[in-house]
């Protein structure tokens, strides 16, 4: 079993930055592609990036380009979701989830683990 815990989630004025982390603990060499998905209220779960597992390709909402970046250091087991220029309409439940495929994997489906999300809130 692997288990997935993020962290780094809090309040944020609009313009400003979180960086968010997910641990993942347990059988980590099943992990494969990871990802950021979010829910905010009254909404269907989103994916928000995605990345395969050595880094080499990506994938983006078209929502989040060009102010969220996406990373993963394997040694550590640990994913990152960097987020610049925050918007009000970023506020979310952020959840790391990981995938025994290797993948850039955009839909919630093609992934196996999920940690618990993080609240992240945007001022304006």
């Amino acid at each position: 079993q692997v288990q997935l815990a993020e962290s780094g989630g809090g309040l944020a004025q609009a313009g400003g930055s979180l960086r968010l982390s997910c641990a993942a603990s347990g059988d980590t060499f099943h992990i494969y592609g990871m990802g950021w998905f979010r829910q905010a209220p009254g909404k269907e779960r989103e994916s928000v990036a995605a990345i395969s597992l050595v880094g080499t390709m990506t994938y983006y909402a078209d929502s989040v380009k060009g102010r969220f970046t996406i990373s993963r250091d394997n040694a550590k087991n640990t994913l990152y979701l960097q987020m610049n220029s925050l918007k009000p309409e970023d506020t979310a439940v952020y959840y790391c989830a990981a995938s025994r495929t290797n993948a850039v994997l955009v839909r919630a489906v093609g992934y196996n683990y999920w940690g618990q999300g993080t609240q992240v809130t945007v001022s304006s």
